[in-house]
C-alpha cells in the first residue's frame, strides 16, 4: 500500500493542509493523537486584518484575506457544513486622542478595504463601552475550529484515510524517496502538530517561540451585537447567550493550565468595555506554537527531503494555514518557489 502524503496533527495547520492536498487529487492519510493536547481545541479562531493598538496589517493580508473568505466558504459549500462566520470587527475608542490617532491611520488609502465607511455606534452603546465612538474592520471574522477539526475528521474517516494515534519521527522507516509507517510507503511526511514540534527529533532545531494563552467563555442574557468587538480584549458572539472573551499571553509558565491570574486578568480588561453582568461557564488554556520572528515554518527537512513541516503559526493560524497550504501545495506538486519569510530554508544555519 502507498500514500502520497502522511499528515501527523490535526490542528487547523493539518486540517487545512490535508484538505487541500487531497483536493489536488493526492492521497492523503491524516493521523491525530487525541491525548495531546492541541492550541486549535482552545483558540478563539478569530480572522482580523488589522491588529494591535496600531492597526498594523497582517502579514500579507491583501493576499491571505480573500484566500482565506474563498477557502473556507468552499469547504462549507463542498460538505454542506458551516463553521466560517464572517462578521466585522468593533474597536471602540478609548478618548478623544485614539480616535483622531485611529482615524490619522486608517486615512492610509491601503487600508480603505479593511475599514467599515459608516459605524452604528449607538447599536453598541447599550453593551459596551463606547463614548467616543469606534471603527469597525472589514474582512473579519471567526471559524469555529472544533467544528472545522471535526469536519475534516469526518471527511478523511469516510475516505478510511485517517488515523487516530502518535506518530513520531521515531515510527518512521526514512529513506531519500519516502518512508515506510506501518507497512504503508508514504512519499512525504508533513508534521503538522504544532508547540509538539519542539519536541520532534527532526525539528527541535527550529526557534520556537511559545505563547501561552488563556480565554474565558461566559453566559449573558441579552446581547445583541453581532459583530466581534475588540479593546484589549476580544469579545466574540458564539451563539445565543455566549460569549467568549480573551486572550492572554504569557511567555512563563507554558503549561496547559488555567490560572486564577489569567481570569483576573481578562475580567479586568473586559470590565471597561463590556457594560452587561455575565457568568463565567469555562476558562481554558493553550500554547501557541509562535516562532521567535513571527513567521510561519513551512519546508522539508534539509536533510531529510522526505520529511516536512507546516506550523509556528502562531496567533494567526487560521488566517495563515490556506494561503500557505496552497503554496506548499504548489511547491510540493508544481515545483513553484516556498515564500521565502515562512521557508525553514532561513534556519538551516541553526541544524
Amino acid at each position: 500500500m502507498t500514500a502520497d502524503f502522511l499528515i501527523v496533527g490535526q490542528g487547523v495547520a493539518g486540517s487545512v493542509l490535508a484538505w487541500t492536498l487531497d483536493q489536488r487529487g493526492c492521497s492523503v492519510i491524516l493521523a491525530d493523537d487525541p491525548a495531546l493536547p492541541s492550541a486549535s481545541g482552545v483558540a478563539a479562531g478569530i480572522v482580523n486584518p488589522l491588529t494591535g493598538r496600531k492597526l498594523v496589517r497582517t502579514w500579507k493580508a491583501d493576499e491571505l484575506f480573500p484566500f482565506l473568505h474563498q477557502f473556507y466558504s468552499t469547504i462549507e459549500q463542498v460538505l454542506g457544513v458551516t463553521f466560517f462566520h464572517p462578521k466585522n470587527i468593533y474597536r471602540p475608542f478609548r478618548s478623544l486622542a485614539e480616535q483622531q490617532t485611529y482615524l490619522d491611520i486608517i486615512a492610509d488609502p491601503d487600508l480603505h478595504q479593511y475599514v467599515s465607511n459608516a459605524v452604528d455606534n449607538q447599536s453598541y452603546s447599550a453593551c459596551i463601552n463606547n463614548p467616543f465612538g469606534g471603527l469597525e474592520v472589514t474582512q473579519s471574522g471567526w471559524v469555529d475550529l472544533t467544528e472545522l477539526t471535526r469536519i475534516i475528521k469526518g471527511y478523511f474517516i469516510r475516505k478510511n484515510q485517517y488515523f487516530e494515534g502518535n506518530v513520531s519521527a521515531a515510527d518512521l522507516a526514512i529513506k531519500d524517496d519516502g518512508a515506510d509507517w506501518k507497512g504503508i510507503k508514504i512519499n512525504k511526511v508533513i508534521f503538522c502538530d504544532g508547540v509538539q514540534a519542539r519536541e520532534n527529533a527532526l525539528f527541535g532545531w527550529l526557534p520556537y517561540n511559545p505563547v501561552k494563552g488563556q480565554i474565558l467563555t461566559v453566559a449573558v442574557e441579552k446581547y445583541p451585537i453581532n459583530a466581534i468587538v475588540n479593546q484589549g480584549v476580544f469579545i466574540l458572539p458564539i451563539r445565543n447567550g455566549l460569549l467568549r472573551i480573551g486572550a492572554t499571553y504569557s511567555w512563563h509558565d507554558l503549561d496547559w493550565e488555567t490560572t486564577e491570574d489569567g481570569r483576573a486578568f481578562l475580567e479586568s480588561k473586559v470590565s471597561s468595555v463590556l457594560k452587561i453582568p455575565y457568568q463565567i461557564v469555562a476558562q481554558q488554556a493553550g500554547i501557541r506554537p509562535s516562532t521567535k520572528d513571527r513567521r510561519p515554518l513551512v519546508g522539508m527537512h534539509p536533510t531529510q527531503p522526505a520529511i516536512g513541516i507546516f506550523g509556528g503559526m502562531g496567533t494567526k493560524g487560521v488566517s495563515l494555514a490556506p494561503y500557505l497550504a496552497e503554496q506548499f501545495a504548489r511547491y510540493l506538486l508544481d515545483g513553484e518557489e516556498l515564500e521565502s519569510e515562512a521557508n525553514i530554508s532561513r534556519y538551516v544555519s541553526l541544524l
